[in-house]
């Protein structure tokens, strides 16, 4: 019936769903939710209107993180486009913001203090900066060094750690909307040299 129970939902957590069953990778929210991106691309896959051998994945923020672990996880894949990623570095970040929904982690560990060796090992599934180093793709991120939400420093974790070809744009008075339209702009020209290299630059 297209219901898909969750596991997870008894336990304790902080407001949000970044603590949704934290303490086990198997049960923990953003494992499913990586597992529904993965599988989302297979599903794009068998789209008629689309060539299987010719696909790409980008995301903003949560989505940036996203796409870094289906870009680890789903093979031949064309490119990757990670805006702001969340989920990078995520030790480093829940002690760096006090900005949601990391808080929601330091939240949580405040009070479950026994908790923080099995919670940083869970997020350790999930975390981009180990996708990255799965990730042998040409990658483009965005990052800004005003942004509260997503650490600067936890994006240039993710770009050090990448495997492939990478691209950055680093806005420098910006927060977490990034370069905005101008970070659309350079997606799209990256996506259209790696989707379609045989194209000219001045082509269709």
């Amino acid at each position: 019936r297209g219901d898909t129970p969750d596991p997870a939902a008894a336990g304790p957590e902080a407001p949000g769903v970044a603590t949704r069953g934290v303490t086990d990778p198997r049960t923990y929210y953003y494992r499913r939710f990586l597992t529904d991106a993965v599988r989302a691309v297979d599903a794009v896959r068998t789209l008629p209107a689309v060539d299987p051998a010719r696909v790409a994945v980008l995301g903003h923020s949560q989505g940036g993180g996203a796409a870094l672990a289906v870009a680890a996880l789903t093979p031949d894949l064309r490119a990757v486009v990670a805006g702001v990623p969340f989920l990078c570095d995520i030790p480093r970040a829940i002690v760096l913001t006090d900005a949601q929904p990391y808080r929601e982690i330091r939240d949580y560990l405040a009070v479950h203090r026994h908790a923080e060796e099995r919670v940083l090992d869970t997020l350790a599934y999930v975390d981009g900066v180990n996708f990255a180093r799965r990730c042998h793709l040409p990658a483009r991120f965005s990052v800004a060094l005003m942004d509260e939400i997503v650490p600067p420093s936890t994006v240039f974790a993710a770009v050090n750690a990448c495997r492939g070809p990478t691209e950055l744009s680093v806005w420098r008075y910006n927060g977490h909307e990034a370069g905005g339209i101008d970070d659309d702009e350079a997606a799209v020209g990256f996506l259209r040299v790696h989707l379609w290299p045989d194209r000219a630059p001045d082509g269709p």
